[in-house]
């Protein structure tokens, strides 16, 4: 058995709508707090639109104690006094580079320390968190390596501000965060577990199929050590992206891994594997707090050597280890 205090769910997709009101409820029940991204359509850009949402998702989840930590759509004319403004309403600022993933159409073109300096500046003054989808446009394969000069440039131009590498992939990403004190980085559960090979090796598997794509075997392996070790500069941060069945099923299948109600069992499925339960902890929790500087609704969520059987669905949405059995359950 084992008690984790205040798991936190640093980068998470609750979608809107009805999608919102089937996979909210299933976050607050495990989670106490998650950071929420801001990619609907239209795109999270005002405060309104934040304080909005915020409702929506509170209304989704009223039967739970949880905490939706708000974030903006990074736009380059934001200034110092728009988001001195935004603060009290939001925890951090999500960056898409233009079209590279889900609803980003309306994201940066041209990413450097430069061109978005008004807004960075306004941020590291502020104390805002910087979180960034980190892929350039090239072949899929290298989009994240392409990608790290430009958080060498954010790193190097603005040393308070905090950035925060979203679900990284790449043994490069794991090295570069030990160059910079203001580099931080989430992982997913799916990018701790499968490779490319998962995905495409054989039959295709389209639940299987995100962004930041699956990479190699020594990717995986440089991100379980880092995260096994419960190394300081990282998080745990889902990812979790529902699509219904038809968008995932489908030809032009939607990139996306949902992973939110199972995420705490498969964890600490595999961090017995790793002998590193100790470490969960600091994984799902307390490093986010550090990182962060905030202090969590309080919420103990208690895992028992119970096996459990991952639904085949949840409502139209198939989850990752659909109709497979973990050996951890939540019993409280």
């Amino acid at each position: 058995m084992i008690t984790i205090d205040s798991p936190l769910d640093m980068h998470l997709h609750l979608r809107d709508a009805n999608m919102l009101k089937i996979v909210a409820p299933l976050s607050a029940k495990s989670f106490s707090a998650a950071i929420i991204m801001p990619n609907l359509v239209p795109p999270i850009t005002t405060i309104e639109a934040v304080i909005s949402y915020k409702n929506r998702i509170l209304d989704a989840t009223s039967k739970y104690n949880f905490e939706p930590l708000m974030t903006l759509f990074f736009q380059d004319s934001y200034d110092f006094e728009f988001l001195q403004k935004a603060k009290k309403h939001i925890k951090a600022i999500k960056l898409y580079p233009q079209g590279i993933t889900t609803n980003s159409a309306n994201g940066i073109k041209s990413i450097d320390s430069k061109s978005l300096q008004m807004t960075l500046s306004a941020m590291s003054e502020l104390d805002i968190p910087l979180c960034v989808h980190g892929e350039s446009d090239g072949f899929v394969m290298d989009r994240e390596a392409e990608f790290l000069p430009i958080y060498e440039d954010l790193a190097t131009n603005f040393p308070k501000l905090k950035i925060i590498m979203e679900h990284i992939t790449t043994k490069q990403s794991v090295e570069l965060l030990n160059k910079y004190d203001n580099l931080f980085a989430t992982i997913t559960l799916h990018h701790l577990l499968i490779t490319l090979d998962d995905v495409a090796g054989g039959m295709l598997k389209p639940h299987l199929f995100c962004k930041p794509i699956a990479k190699r075997y020594e990717d995986r392996e440089a991100l379980l050590k880092v995260a096994l070790s419960a190394n300081e500069k990282v998080m745990f941060g889902s990812d979790s992206a529902p699509h219904p069945i038809d968008k995932k099923e489908s030809c032009g299948c939607a990139a996306g891994v949902f992973s939110a109600p199972i995420a705490l069992q498969a964890l600490a499925e595999l961090f017995e594997k790793h002998d590193a339960l100790e470490n969960l902890e600091k994984f799902v929790s307390l490093n986010a707090q550090k990182i962060y500087n905030f202090i969590p609704n309080k919420k103990r969520i208690t895992l028992k050597k119970i096996k459990f059987k991952v639904p085949s669905q949840y409502a139209d949405i198939v989850p990752i280890f659909a109709n497979s059995e973990l050996s951890w359950s939540i019993v409280a």
